[in-house]
């Protein structure tokens, strides 16, 4: 906890790690979709017709968007592959931010059961100069922050 009159400055987004049980993917260009929504119940109460009640429901979790710039690694596209064949792999990651210098973690997301429901390339282009990118997305059961 800071102390009053303390300085705390934000993460920054742009310095982060993703870790997947048994994958060494290098780098991610960009990670997206950490988040959770649990649903409101209503419910009315019998003697009090003014007010209803909300209560929490099932608690969902969206899904996870990593991109990258292609390289020879096809450690991803194999794990989808699997999916494809009916061979489903889960894994469990991590989302990891890191300060400023990179010396040191300052937060992680942790998400359970991971499978890679969607992958998809950038488009080519004959006329274009961008990196070729390719695109993950990953369905998860559980989301903690460590």
């Amino acid at each position: 906890m800071p102390q009053t009159g303390q300085r705390v400055d934000p993460y920054r987004s742009f310095n982060f790690l993703i870790e997947l049980d048994g994958i060494a993917q290098a780098s991610f260009a960009e990670a997206s979709g950490l988040g959770s929504t649990t649903e409101s119940i209503e419910n009315r109460e019998g003697g009090d017709n003014t007010t209803v009640r909300k209560l929490p429901g099932k608690t969902t979790y969206s899904d996870i968007t990593l991109k990258w710039g292609s390289t020879s690694s096809t450690e991803l596209w194999e794990w989808r592959l699997q999916i494809i064949q009916g061979n489903v792999q889960r894994r469990n990651g991590s989302l990891i931010a890191f300060s400023l210098d990179r010396s040191q973690e300052v937060a992680r997301w942790n998400f359970e059961r991971a499978w890679p429901m969607r992958w998809e390339a950038s488009a080519f282009n004959a006329k274009g100069s961008e990196i070729l990118i390719e695109t993950l997305v990953l369905a998860h059961e559980g989301l903690t922050r460590g």
